[in-house]
């Protein structure tokens, strides 16, 4: 991990799930978003066990608030895993007052264990939810 110096702010960060601010230390890090769900579970993702970059505080972080869905100011997608941690398709969501449609249609498939949601721009991991 290479802490610097954020100048600009508005990195997504993926440990509390905000923006950040500017003059923040934040650091770019590889995520494999599956894994941990797939080790408590025993689900075998195999090849759509992915990762990739994150962006998170470069200190102890005292993780999300709580208040709301994060990062809804923008397009994204919501994409479906089964209990094995396969793919089962996706949705785009294109303002904040789609998340609650995307996440009921999601859900309402029996199939669907959890999702990710992602950043449409470079396709990111945001965050998880999981089946309620």
């Amino acid at each position: 991990m290479v802490p610097v110096i954020d100048d600009e702010g508005g990195a997504p960060l993926r440990c509390c799930l905000r923006r950040s601010e500017p003059g923040e230390r934040i650091a770019l890090v590889s995520y494999a978003p599956l894994r941990r769900w797939a080790a408590r579970t025993g689900a075998d993702p195999g090849a759509y066990d992915e990762q990739g970059p994150v962006f998170v505080h470069a200190e102890e972080c005292a993780g999300p608030d709580g208040e709301g869905l994060p990062f809804v100011n923008a397009h994204r997608t919501v994409r479906r895993y089964s209990a094995e941690g396969h793919i089962l398709g996706g949705r785009l969501v294109e303002d904040a007052d789609g998340f609650d449609a995307a996440f009921e249609e999601t859900f309402d498939d029996p199939a669907v264990a959890l999702v990710h949601v992602r950043a449409v721009e470079y396709g990111c991991f945001l965050y998880e939810v999981r089946r309620p």
